[in-house]
């Protein structure tokens, strides 16, 4: 093997001065990848009987809010009932003129507040969270110190979720061939995550400190969270020998209402374990049998 070779992938490559699309990258995104915004097809967004409709998909992303939602109902919250209906990101739904008019990013998760008029559209997990949040006056503390911990957290999963999902998580599970830098760099960085949380949590019930918060919401459902699941890495990352993670992740899941909302808008899994569409809390039910 030359040094061209070993220094380039694919052999020879070089950097054009201004960049392209390619006919097809390969992989599991290449036929709804592109480099432009924008609706590509026509399609109204269905609306349900409840105020809040959640437009999205269970991936790590969906599931923080549909987890809120949960814990919001099970706290006596009864006007946080809500719609959720799938947007299949693998099929391109999030496309769509309706989903795009919504959120011009057309990224899962949106929410849509119509309980005022005119409707508040709300995206980005993070915003949905605080909005939600602050909507109910709880799971997010008013006293400065306690909220200023709260967001902190908040956006470290934020910016963190990019390394583990676009990151580690592409490259492990969906590129269309195994590049070893790519995969050593990215797990470096989601070690390097994990062992934050590992040692915050070692004096730290919850991620803000002795109350469980949308902090906790967020980080879950990724860090580990899908470490586990839809990337299947805990193994490659050793997950378990992060002992207070592991304590904190297995606390948060054993929550009913986290137990519930990370079904929600699931498309796969054993029977019992996804809810395509939730509609009514009864829906649970009909998923048991």
């Amino acid at each position: 093997m030359t040094d061209d070779a070993l220094e380039n992938q694919p052999p020879g490559y070089v950097p054009p001065k201004v960049w392209g699309p390619k006919t097809s990258y390969g992989g599991q995104f290449a036929s709804i990848n592109s480099p432009t915004s924008g609706a590509r097809f026509e399609r109204e967004l269905p609306v349900g009987e409840h105020p809040l409709q959640l437009y999205s998909q269970g991936t790590p992303n969906g599931q923080k809010i549909t987890i809120l939602l949960e814990e919001l109902l099970a706290a006596g919250h009864g006007d946080a009932e809500y719609d959720a209906w799938l947007v299949d990101i693998f099929k391109g739904d999030q496309f769509g003129s309706g989903f795009v008019e919504i959120n011009p990013n057309s990224k899962i998760p949106a929410l849509v507040d119509r309980s005022v008029d005119p409707a508040i559209s709300v995206f980005e997990s993070g915003s949905i969270l605080i909005y939600l949040a602050e909507r109910f006056g709880t799971f997010l503390p008013t006293e400065r110190r306690a909220r200023t911990k709260t967001l902190n957290w908040l956006m470290w999963q934020m910016g963190t979720a990019p390394f583990v999902g676009g990151g580690l998580g592409h490259f492990f599970a969906y590129a269309p061939l195994k590049i070893e830098y790519a995969i050593d760099r990215y797990a470096m960085e989601v070690k390097r995550q994990l062992h934050v949380l590992d040692t915050h949590l070692a004096t730290n019930e919850f991620l803000a400190g002795d109350e469980y918060t949308i902090a906790d919401m967020a980080i879950w459902p990724w860090q580990p969270g899908s470490l586990f699941g839809v990337y299947g890495t805990h193994e490659f990352l050793a997950v378990q020998e992060y002992t207070n993670l592991m304590r904190w992740y297995k606390a948060v899941g054993a929550r009913p209402a986290v137990e519930r909302g990370r079904r929600v808008n699931r498309t796969n899994g054993a029977p019992g374990e996804f809810l395509l569409e939730r509609h009514d809390a009864k829906d649970f039910d009909i998923l048991a049998k």
